[in-house]
Order: structure tokens, then C-alpha cells, then sequence
């Protein structure tokens, strides 16, 4: 039994190449790089916030989740888009989704008590152990059976309906009681038919384990029929020496058929492992959607575009992770952002700006891993890379000022920024007007050089004043103002010329 979700077996090419639901392009099993920045980025856009509503408490739906999103970044447009469409069926078919990930879970929790037997060295409790196994999770695959034949039709996305296709060819009826059938036998209630060869002093060798007869006899027929030509003999009830060569005949010769067993019932674990890996991700988007829309939060499919082609719009984009805190809805912003390498942000204190910005990054983020976005509408272009440049409290070991930490770190995110890649910035306030608008405009504009698109947060004026001077045409200002009442910590945007 191989894992059909994961592989694209030749024999089964007729049903698709693509066999998983999250890759469409590499293998699932090839570990993703995770950003080195990866802490920071999870601080700065509150990504921990996202993940816990994620995951419910589940460990593992936390894990899968925060790897997906955190490596999203090196997804393509084909990968994306690919995981939107298995989102759109698992949005509309959530009963099934949580069934499906129930049996994976069912699977990996029934036989974990039998796991650590499959590595004995004895070929009998190998084979028996390997059974129970194969026993429950070939009840579990008739299940996920079922579920194709039933439901299979109400999916769309070409990974589902490739998988529900090949389930339903390759879990059939007949195969599957062929399986128990086999396993039946192999419990070898009637005891083992071995053949040998005789090697130097008498030695067995060649031990080779052989088939019973089909023929069942009644007792007359055993009593009263010919028996064929042959030889027997019984141990004594105390002959422990010949017990125990007795003993060692039958490991060796059912080994190969247990150890073919073992890894057979290792490679259907190895599927529902799989799929319940791949399941965790769409499990985690449906747990985030309950809460969203249930607060009556607008969500929706972006759109991406390739890399580079400086398109960036949306409607009604807020910050998912000030939602989840909040108990009411939160105001989104609306922007058109096409060829715009420059976003600069001012306003009032608490008026927005670093929500305005966490909801890029997020946004970012959750499109670029295939989820939905927290907005009315939202189509942006890929990065590359996506850093955080956030403001932090004075170091209290005084080894440096502020502005030198700042410095620092951004020296850091200059080392490892490539074409293509966003910064999402909030510093420069530890110094004077002067001095730290000459030192964002030389940053930014070195980091502009380098096509990187760049969202600044900043009191700076004459920063501002500077770029909107120099690049109206590339840059785009935004005046965030601080709402009275309930809608205090909102953030509300609105385009305006400096």
C-alpha cells in the first residue's frame, strides 16, 4: 500500500500527476526552509495570535499551520492557486474535511501502541503485530473509501477529485476483502507449512514458507482418505532442544513475510500520516473562518500576481490578528497601490499605523501560503522575502542606544534582502528631525534600487515631505487618524498629499 496522496505513480497516471493537496509542484516530504528571521516576523505581525486561533489548542494543528505560513513566502502562483482551489471545496464541504482528518488521526492513535513493536526482532511477534495493525487500518481505509463514494462528487479542486478518483480504483471491495482475507491467513491457526533443503550435517536450509492446500476436509474424509507418502514425527512433551529448533525453523521461515507485512502496514500509516499532515493546514483555515466570519468579518480569495509587476489594491483589509482580540468588527483599509514601490505612513499616535501595517504583512503572508485574506478584496503582487523592522523597547543592558539597536537589526535585513522582496518598517524616531530623515532617505532609497517595496511608518516630516518631492509618481501616503469612542485602536486610512 503506498500513500496514492503524496506520489504520482506511473500505473495511475490516467487520474493526474498531482497527488497531494498542498504541493502541487515538490514533494511533501521535502522539508521547506523556514525563514532565520522567523521569530522576529512571528512577534512583529502577531502571527501567534493567527496560529492559536488556528489551531484550537491542537499542538499539531499549530505546528503544520506556522510551518505553511512561515514558508509560504516560497511558494509560486501555480502552488498558490492550487491550494485556493482545494480551500474553495474544503470552505464548502467542511463536515467532510473534519471526517476525513478524524479517521487520519483515528488511524495514528489506534496503532501508536503497536508502533514500537515493529522493529522486534522476532519474526512472529513482528508478523502478529504487523496484522493487528494492518486489521485497523484496513477498517479505516474502507471508511475513507465510503467518504469518496459518498461525497466525492460534491468536490471540484483537481486535487480532490484526483484523490477521490484514485481511492475509489484502488480501495475497492474486492481488494480490500482480499486483504483481510490474507491476513486471516497469516494468523496461521492450522500452524505453518514450511519446505527445506537438507544442507551439510543435515542442516536445514532454504526455508521457504509455503500455502496450505485449499481443500477443506470433513473429519470422515481426513479419517478415511489416503494419505500421502511422507514422514512425521512428535516431540517429547520435555524435548526443550528440539522445541526451540522447531521454534527457530518457523522465524526463519515466515520472516520474509513478516517483514514485508511490517512494511506494509508502515507505508499505510505512512499515508494516513500524510494525509492528515496535509489535511492540518485546511483544518486550521477552516478554524480561522469560523471565527471570522462569525464576528461577520469580511474574508475573501486573493488574487496573486507574479513578482515585480508593482500590482497591489485591496478593499476593506484589516488586521486579522486585532480581530481576534477584539470582541466587535474592526474597520478595514482600502488602497490602490499599483505601481507603487513606496508606501509611507504617518498620522497621530494610536491612530492606526502599526495595525494598517501588521495587516499588509499578514495579508502577505496568508496569500502567499494559499489561505484566504482578511478583507472585502485583495490582489497583490509575490515577494520573495518579507522582513519587519519594528521598534523595540531601550535595551536595558545599556549597551547601546536606540538607534544604534536599530541600526543594527536593519543592517541585519540588508544582508539578506533580495530583488523582490517587502519591508515593512517602524523606526527611526529614536533620533532628531534632521538626522533620522536623512538616514530613512538614504535607507529607503538604496532599498528602492534594489526593487524592494517598502511600507514606512514615521513621524518624520520632512522624510516624507522629501519623498513625496522626489518620487510622487513611485509612492503612496496614507494619513492614519485616530477614531473616537469604540473604534479607538482602529486603523482608518485615507490617501492624502503631503
Amino acid at each position: 500500500m503506498k500513500p496514492l496522496l503524496m506520489h504520482a505513480d506511473r500505473e495511475f497516471d490516467q487520474y493526474g500527476v498531482f497527488r497531494d493537496l498542498m504541493y502541487r509542484y515538490r514533494r511533501p516530504d521535502e522539508k521547506p526552509q523556514l525563514p532565520v528571521h522567523q521569530q522576529t516576523m512571528m512577534e512583529d505581525l502577531a502571527l501567534h495570535t493567527v496560529l492559536d486561533a488556528m489551531a484550537g489548542k491542537d499542538e499539531f494543528l499549530f505546528e503544520v499551520a506556522r510551518e505553511a505560513m512561515l514558508s509560504g513566502l516560497q511558494n509560486g502562483i501555480g502552488t498558490i492557486v492550487y491550494r485556493q482551489e482545494v480551500l474553495k471545496d474544503c470552505l464548502k464541504n467542511p463536515d467532510v474535511i473534519h471526517q476525513l482528518y478524524r479517521l487520519a488521526v483515528e488511524a495514528i492513535e489506534q496503532t501508536r501502541r503497536q508502533w514500537w513493536s515493529l522493529s522486534s526482532a522476532f519474526p512472529s511477534s513482528l508478523l502478529y503485530d504487523a496484522i493487528g495493525m494492518l486489521e485497523v487500518l484496513s477498517g479505516l481505509l474502507r471508511k475513507v473509501r465510503a467518504v469518496a463514494e459518498e461525497q466525492g462528487g460534491r468536490f471540484e479542486s483537481k486535487a480532490f477529485t484526483t484523490m477521490f478518483a484514485m481511492v475509489r480504483h484502488e480501495l475497492s471491495e474486492e481488494y480490500l476483502s482480499t486483504v483481510e482475507k490474507y491476513l486471516a491467513e497469516l494468523k496461521f491457526r492450522k500452524g505453518v507449512l514450511l519446505s527445506a533443503e537438507l544442507g551439510e550435517s543435515n542442516e536445514s536450509r532454504n526455508l521457504t514458507l509455503r500455502k496450505p492446500g485449499e481443500k477443506r476436509q470433513n473429519w470422515l474424509e481426513r479419517v478415511f482418505s489416503k494419505r500421502p507418502p511422507g514422514y512425521t514425527f512428535h516431540l517429547a512433551e520435555r524435548d526443550q532442544t528440539g522445541g526451540k529448533i522447531l521454534s527457530d525453523m518457523r522465524h526463519r521461515g515466515i520472516s520474509r513475510v513478516a517483514i514485508a507485512l511490517a512494511q506494509s502496514a508502515d507505508h499505510v500509516l505512512g499515508f494516513f500520516t500524510m494525509l492528515r499532515t496535509e489535511l492540518a493546514f485546511y483544518v486550521g483555515c477552516l478554524n480561522l473562518h469560523t471565527r471570522l466570519t462569525a464576528k461577520g468579518e469580511p474574508v475573501c480569495i486573493p488574487t496573486p500576481i507574479l513578482a515585480g509587476e508593482h500590482r497591489q489594491h485591496f478593499r476593506g483589509l484589516y488586521d486579522v490578528s486585532l480581530s481576534l482580540h477584539k470582541e466587535g468588527r474592526v474597520i478595514g483599509n482600502s488602497a490602490v497601490a499599483d505601481r507603487k514601490s513606496l508606501v509611507i505612513i504617518t498620522g497621530a499616535n494610536q491612530g492606526g499605523k502599526s495595525c494598517f501595517l501588521r495587516s499588509v504583512g499578514l495579508a502577505q503572508i496568508m496569500m502567499q501560503c494559499g489561505m484566504f485574506v482578511g478583507a472585502e478584496s485583495f490582489t497583490g503582487e509575490l515577494c520573495h522575502a518579507l522582513f519587519t523592522h519594528y521598534k523595540r523597547e531601550e535595551d536595558a543592558t545599556m549597551k547601546s542606544g536606540k538607534l544604534d539597536e536599530e541600526l543594527a537589526r536593519l543592517n541585519g535585513i540588508v544582508d539578506r534582502i533580495v530583488p523582490n522582496s517587502m519591508l515593512l518598517n517602524e523606526s527611526f524616531a529614536a533620533t532628531n528631525e534632521r538626522e533620522g530623515s536623512e538616514i530613512a532617505r538614504q535607507v529607503v532609497s538604496a532599498l528602492l534600487e534594489k526593487r524592494t517595496k517598502v511600507f514606512f511608518v514615521t513621524h518624520l516630516y520632512k522624510f516624507a515631505r522629501t519623498f513625496f518631492e522626489m518620487k510622487a509618481d513611485a509612492a503612496l501616503f496614507f494619513a492614519c487618524r485616530k477614531r473616537s469612542g469604540r473604534d479607538t485602536d482602529v486603523p482608518a486610512a485615507r490617501r492624502r498629499a503631503i
